[in-house]
């Protein structure tokens, strides 16, 4: 499991225009990691909007949000439109990262055997250690949003 003051695990994932993007693409930034169990499945919704609400204050810190999911790259890119998510989206498809971060939930709607992502958020610092981990006791518990914006930006 990736820890409190552990070095974040670098990985690479395709974004929503199917290119390549690695966690060491940010080194120098303060990156909040957004895993969420599926685009389009109401509190997933809520909770990418509320990131993008608060953009502007995280963009103020040197701060990135890259929201990580099992979805594919076109169902991503179709959530980003619509909501206008103005930050990376990235497909996980094969399930490594979210194995990699601790953050599987298996059953989600019901169906017995599927593994997603749970909803955990992690802010890793400009130097590349996990400095917050924060994770849903199930799916829909949301984080507080504040809270993670306010610590990503005192990083």
């Amino acid at each position: 499991m990736t820890s409190v003051g552990n070095a974040a695990p670098d990985f690479t994932l395709k974004n929503t225009s199917k290119d390549d993007v690695s966690l060491s693409d940010y080194a120098g930034k303060t990156v909040v990691l957004a895993f969420y169990p599926g685009a389009f499945t109401g509190v997933c919704d809520k909770e990418m909007c509320a990131f993008q609400d608060n953009m502007s204050k995280l963009n103020d810190a040197n701060a990135v949000v890259l929201g990580i999911s099992v979805d594919s790259p076109w169902a991503n890119a179709e959530f980003a439109r619509k909501y206008e998510l103005e930050f990376t989206l990235l497909s996980d498809v094969d399930r490594n990262v979210v194995k990699m971060y601790d953050a599987t939930f298996t059953g989600l709607g019901g169906i017995e055997g599927y593994v997603s992502a749970n909803r955990v958020v992690i802010v890793i610092d400009k130097e590349g250690v996990v400095q917050h981990r924060w994770v849903a006791e199930n799916p829909g518990v949301e984080p507080d949003y504040d809270a993670v914006v306010s610590f990503a930006s005192s990083l």
